[in-house]
Parts: structure tokens; sequence; C-alpha cells
């Protein structure tokens, strides 16, 4: 793992707890701070200014704000899109931010599942027993709480506080209540657990900064998801601070600079497809466009909480794989491929 220096994003979390607001009477942009903590704005770039407004907002020296030689730890999850591009961090806050309707809850649901096989206890926070969010995510959590009391309790329970997982309705962040949690458990001396946050409302997406600092983002797309391609999380659009910052293996970081960077590209070509025809466009845009459906399909996965509906079996991916198939791809290897046969598989196959 390379060392690094990022911002203290716990640190501004737990001092600052409407940074949205706060950041403005400052004349700081809310965009810029999130970017900062998540490591798409590296700290090395940002101005002094805002780096010294953040400290005295904080109440903090710039040391305590900036952590020198500090390595994060990735907490794999299976899925391909999201190991890839924003991969979750032990102990750190991951968002999703989604239109309504568009999977953001079985993407929660499905991440419960996978870090409950890995030993992780679960526990979801919700401000009344929503029917909807209940009937998704009840049957892959450990314990289900309305109030901080509850949760703090359950956090608790767990023999290794390290292992558990809290996903928090975004009410919470709103209300101040799981400021007020984090608080409690720094005071019990418990180390920060790994979090989620979402927003079973849809309107998160219209905020600049709609959780505050965090650690990890998941846009979901509403297109791929109008094209049925699960989990509709954006590799464009989806940041993490582990990726951001340079603090992952050499080979994972090289695989995601291209993948991106062709996933882009082949976005700004689909639109011209889509209003000229295939054949309109330069011959080394249609090599492009053709490996980006490809690589786009492969992105899509059968998720284990879905298996009674999709009739497709769960499919867990390592991040080895991972890498080793987009590669592949990138490359050229599944060019000859159909891309239905790559759309809900695992691993790509040595041969069709």
């Amino acid at each position: 793992m390379q060392e690094n220096i990022r911002l203290n994003a716990a640190l501004l979390r737990k001092r600052v707890p409407n940074l949205t607001a706060a950041a403005k009477t400052v004349g700081l942009r809310p965009a810029t701070v999130s970017n900062l903590c998540t490591g798409k704005i590296p700290v090395g770039r940002a101005e002094v200014r805002t780096i010294v407004a953040l400290a005295e907002l904080a109440g903090c020296s710039l040391d305590e704000l900036i952590l020198k030689g500090e390595s994060m730890t990735m907490l794999e999850t299976g899925i391909k899109v999201v190991d890839l591009f924003a991969p979750m961090i032990q102990g750190g806050t991951t968002g999703i931010v989604a239109r309504a309707q568009i999977g953001q809850l079985v993407l929660l649901a499905e991440v419960f599942e996978r870090l409950r096989k890995q030993g992780y206890r679960t526990v979801l926070l919700v401000p009344q027993l929503d029917k909807a969010v209940v009937e998704e995510v009840r049957s892959v959590s450990d314990a289900l709480c309305t109030s901080i009391d509850e949760a703090f309790a359950e956090v608790n329970l767990a023999a290794d506080k390290e292992k558990v997982v809290l996903a928090a309705d975004r009410a919470f962040v709103l209300n101040g209540k799981l400021f007020q949690l984090r608080e409690r458990l720094d005071e019990a001396g418990i180390a920060p657990i790994t979090t989620l946050l979402f927003d079973p409302t849809g309107e998160a997406v219209d905020e600049e900064d709609p959780y505050g600092p965090l650690d990890t983002l998941w846009q979901l797309d509403v297109d791929l998801a109008a094209r049925r391609l699960y989990p509709a999380v954006s590799p464009v659009h989806s940041v993490s601070a582990l990726i951001e910052s340079g603090m992952t293996e050499a080979g994972h970081m090289a695989v995601w600079q291209k993948a991106k960077k062709l996933l882009r590209r082949y976005r700004e070509i689909r639109s011209l497809v889509n209003a000229l025809g295939f054949d309109k466009i330069p011959e080394a845009d249609q090599q492009t466009y053709r490996r980006g459906e490809r690589l786009e399909a492969f992105f899509s996965q059968p998720f284990y909480v879905a298996e009674p509906f999709t009739k497709k079996t769960g499919e867990n991916v390592n991040l080895r794989d991972v890498l080793h198939g987009v590669q592949r791809i990138l490359d050229g290897a599944a060019d000859g491929w159909e891309v239905q046969e790559l759309a809900y598989i695992g691993g790509l196959p040595s041969k069709r």
C-alpha cells in the first residue's frame, strides 16, 4: 500500500457536521470540499486558503487536518464495478447518490449480503419502519434500528467492532443524529466503523454535497438503469479516496486509468452514434465504441439478493480477476464476442 497525504475527512465529519453550509459561509464551494475528501482533488493541488479555511472551520491545526503517511485499507466486495472504480474503505464512509427506483436499495442489500459473508455485523438505521426500505434490506440486516440509541447498542454487541457496517438513511445526516452517534462511538473508544449512507427519496442527487465529507461516492446512472445494466454504478462519476489518492497497487491504478478513459470516450461517441449512426463515425472511434460497449456490459453482474427474480446465480469476482478481465477487454481479446455474451457474467472466461 502506498503512503500519501490526504485530508482528514473523519475529523471534518466530527468537527463540522453541517459542512455544506459551513463551507459556503467562508466562500468555499461544497463540491470542492467533497472532492478534496474523496481525493478527486489531491490535497497537494488545493489552494492554501482552502486548506486554511477548512482547518479554521474544524478548529484544528493543519497537521491535524492533513494526514501524512497514512494508508487506507480496501474493503473488497466482489462487485466488479465497485471494486475497480470506487472501492469501499475499511472504517470509511460511502455515500450512494441515486434517483429513486434505479437499484439503490438492491445495491445496499447486496453489499450487506456480501459483507455478512465476510463476518461483518450489518446494522440498518432508518428513521421509521419504511416498508419499501425494510423489505429490500431487512433480510440481510442483523439489526434494524430507528434511533441512535439502538444503533449504538447494536454496534456494541459486536465482539470485533471493526467488523460492523452501518447503513444509515440520509435523514440522520440532515438532523445531525449521525454526528451524535459518531461522537458517542468515539467517546466509547470505538474506532470508526464502516458506514454506508443512502437516500431512499432520491433527493440527494440534486445537491452538491448531499452527505458531507465522504471517503467513497457511488453515483448511480439513470442511463445504465434504463438499459438494464445493473448495478447501475457509474464508472465515470463514482470516486474513492483510495483510488484518487493513489493508495492502491500499481496494477489497479493502471487498469482504472485506462478503463475510465475508454468509458468516458465511449460515452461521447455513443451520443454521436445515436445521432448520426455507427457507420458515420471514424474507424478508430468505432473500435473505441465496440470495446466500450463490451466493457460496460462486463460490469453488469448477477446479485445474490436478486436470484429469486433474475433466476441467475450471484457472482463474486475478486479484484485480481476483475483487473485481468478488464485488461483483456481493453486489449481487444473480447472484440469478437457479442455484447450480450459479456453481460451478467462473473469473471471473463479464457475461452468462449
